[in-house]
């Protein structure tokens, strides 16, 4: 495809945005979605750096963190057991 009609494209893309203005809904979602897995990332931290006395460790990951911060401490709760138990 020419570069010009790439350029334009994108172009007219940046015009109807601005002149429309961007969906903010799902933006919203998915910014709240990413913070729900930073805090579940923190919950997982904390929890690494106080088990570490009970032998207790839940690997940090984007799945753990999901849970962990989707779910809260009854998420992280399941994690330790799944950890304990089956693990």
């Amino acid at each position: 495809m020419e570069p010009v009609i790439v350029i334009s494209i994108l172009g007219g893309l940046i015009v109807l945005l601005l002149m429309m203005g961007t969906p903010l809904k799902p933006i919203r979602t998915v910014g709240q979605g990413l913070i729900k897995i930073l805090i579940g990332a923190l919950f997982l931290f904390f929890l690494n750096a106080f088990g570490n006395q009970f032998n207790i460790h839940v690997p940090i990951n984007l799945m753990t963190s999901a849970i962990s911060g989707f779910l809260g401490l009854p998420g992280l709760a399941a994690l330790v057991a799944v950890q304990l138990w089956i693990l």
